[in-house]
């Protein structure tokens, strides 16, 4: 024989575990110390400059050769 649910349980379990997920994503996002998001926004802002420092100057486009 079939097991018996309770359809509202279910339904409040599962609802208990889509929460459980979000707020474990939110931890990985949110929970990070000043320090490290002051390390990575450092990070962040070196790799920009190596790649600004990089990139090369195309030679500006001479319009008189009408």
């Amino acid at each position: 024989m079939a097991e018996l649910i309770n359809l509202n349980k279910a339904r409040k379990q599962k609802a208990r575990a889509a929460a459980e997920s979000l707020a474990v994503a939110n931890r990985i996002k949110f929970g990070r110390t000043k320090a490290e998001k002051q390390r990575d926004a450092s990070a962040e802002a070196e790799a920009a400059r190596r790649m600004d420092g990089l990139r090369r100057e195309l030679p500006p486009a001479d319009s008189s050769d009408d």
